[in-house]
């Protein structure tokens, strides 16, 4: 940093020595003093102790360094309300810095602290404190006295627990701890009474908590950890619950205290192995998203899920045997939906980034869809439900900002180039066409999550899925695929899920066993002869377990 830097409140402007006819705006003695200083995403190594020169200061932002320290004289900025320090090599803090007690916000993620100063609970009014990403292996127990703290972030940190003290955070809002090893969390964070956002997600929670004094909670998420049971007494008292996300979990029921959560919206559980669902969930007055697939659902057909939730709803309310409810509400219009006179929906485009012309029965998309589209950033691409025999060229247009893209129930037979290109594509849906191979140029997908190639005409498995490293989910059922390459899928580190079924698998090799991310295995529909149908059904742990124990 220049030393004039440091010093601008001290020296007097370089004009003060040379223009002596002063204007109004040259007035350089009234000058008052620097508040903000910004050297954010510079190559500085350290700051000098020189910053104590600036007393004045309110906002310090030094994120995107290379710090590995800070000066202590940090400590001397007493008006200083909010410091970023992100993004840099910290590897511990200066105990000075907990003289601050005028701050606001501290940002300190991405960084590489392994301990935090005991004094961390002198800066009373801080409000922000995001300590996400770094090597944190506990918390200072003085965090209880941050008691104006409104969002708290420690995220993938080494988190093994939760101090049962940070119950005293009267006013925080929003506790994100995704991404550590929490085994269980404390119960007195039952009564956290401000607590809106609570991220528990990739822990090792065996168990929901229960959150009875919770009452403004309105979303809670617990994907990807390995909670086995939901009871009722973990859901009835969260009465303004919003979002509740469970997937990638081992939930084998739902209670039918479920239907307490009156404002839920959003109810997630993917990837668990839930078999029944209680039909009251038909009656939450506001869900709108409901995911369940990739569960071994007995009674709700696997079509039924692929249609939606309004229509999953519809079917869970009809089968409420004493139907007390009033008439089918209509699913509410939404943008899709509008009836819009032109061909093209502007507000679909602009709002919801998405570009819709399907179910026309149309051979090719007209120019005018892709005109339209102009600068408007498109994330979501559905052409289903045509006749089209090609991808269309145009599609190639979208790549900086498309990412996901529904060509299902067409008539297309081979993947063109232009879809290769699409670099942001993260979903792909093209069941329901005449594929048998994926070209080797579909590489480029280095961020495909999803694809799905069911109701094709795939002989063999496409041996460029192996080679997509960030692929969660491969759905290639109804097909006639005749074998798998095992030691190709354990590499796939990211895949939980694996649709197979109604192929012609002659054998299931046991090596699969060892492909220990897959949360989700189907295998019904197949000729093997070995797992047998009863091991089948006792789900996707139970099938790898058998496999594990017949390598030879």
């Amino acid at each position: 940093v220049p030393q004039h830097v440091w010093r601008i409140n001290l020296d007097t402007p370089e004009e003060a020595h040379q223009n002596l006819s002063f204007g109004a705006a040259d007035r350089w003695w009234e000058q008052t003093d620097l508040t903000k200083l910004i050297l954010a995403s510079n190559k500085l190594q350290c700051l000098s102790d020189d910053v104590k020169l600036l007393p004045a200061l309110t906002v310090l932002d030094v994120h995107d360094n290379q710090l590995t320290s800070l000066p202590s004289a940090l400590g001397q900025l007493e008006n200083l309300q909010k410091l970023d320090v992100s993004h840099n090599k910290l590897k511990s803090i200066p105990e000075e810095l907990m003289q601050l007690s005028r701050l606001k916000s501290l940002l300190l993620h991405h960084n590489e602290l392994s301990h935090l100063p005991d004094g961390f609970g002198q800066l009373v009014n801080l409000e922000e404190l995001d300590l996400s990403n770094n090597h944190l292996t506990d918390i200072p127990t003085s965090f209880a006295l941050l008691i104006n703290l409104v969002r708290l972030n420690l995220a993938c940190n080494q988190l093994k627990n939760l101090p049962a003290d940070i119950s005293a955070m009267k006013s925080l809002r929003q506790l994100d701890c995704t991404k550590n090893y929490l085994e269980t969390v404390p119960s007195k964070l039952a009564t956290m009474a401000s607590l809106e956002q609570l991220y528990l997600r990739k822990n090792k929670l065996r168990s929901l908590p229960e959150l009875p004094s919770c009452k403004l909670l309105k979303e809670l998420h617990a994907g990807e950890n390995q909670i086995e049971i939901l009871n009722a007494e973990n859901l009835k008292h969260l009465n303004s619950l919003s979002v509740l996300e469970l997937r990638d979990n081992k939930i084998k029921s739902v209670p039918d205290e479920i239907t307490l959560l009156q404002k839920l919206e959003r109810l997630d559980l993917a990837n668990n192995d839930i078999s029944r669902l209680p039909y009251t969930l038909g009656n939450l007055p506001q869900l709108k998203f409901l995911a369940l697939e990739g569960n071994p659902l007995r009674t709700i057909r696997r079509d039924l899920l692929q249609k939606g939730t309004q229509e999953l709803l519809k079917y869970l309310r009809s089968k409420i045997q004493d139907d007390v409810t009033g008439p089918n509400e209509e699913p509410p219009v939404t943008a899709m939906t509008l009836p819009s006179e032109s061909r093209i929906n502007m507000h679909a485009i602009t709002l919801l980034k998405l570009l819709d012309y399907s179910e026309k029965q149309a051979a090719v998309i007209p120019d005018e869809m892709f005109n339209a589209v102009r600068s408007n950033p498109v994330a979501t691409v559905n052409f289903s439900k045509n006749q089209l025999h090609e991808i269309p060229p145009r599609i190639v247009e979208l790549k900086d900002s498309v990412c996901d893209v529904n060509l299902g129930f067409n008539k297309i037979s081979s993947i063109s180039l232009e879809l290769c290109m699409l670099h942001k594509l993260t979903h792909l849906d093209i069941r329901n066409n005449f594929l048998t191979s994926l070209p080797e140029e579909m590489e480029a997908l280095t961020k495909l999550q999803i694809i799905n190639l069911s109701f094709n005409r795939f002989k063999v498995f496409p041996s460029v899925l192996y080679r997509l490293g960030a692929l969660e989910t491969i759905l290639l059922s109804n097909n006639q695929v005749g074998s798998i390459d095992p030691l190709q899928l354990q590499k796939m580190d990211k895949l939980g899920t694996l649709d197979l079924q109604n192929n012609d698998l002659l054998q299931v090799p046991p090596e699969l066993g060892n492909c220990e991310t897959l949360r989700t295995l189907l295998l019904e529909g197949n000729p093997f002869r070995t797992p047998r149908a009863a091991i089948l059904a006792k789900g996707t742990a139970a099938v790898l377990e058998y496999l594990r124990s017949r390598i030879p």
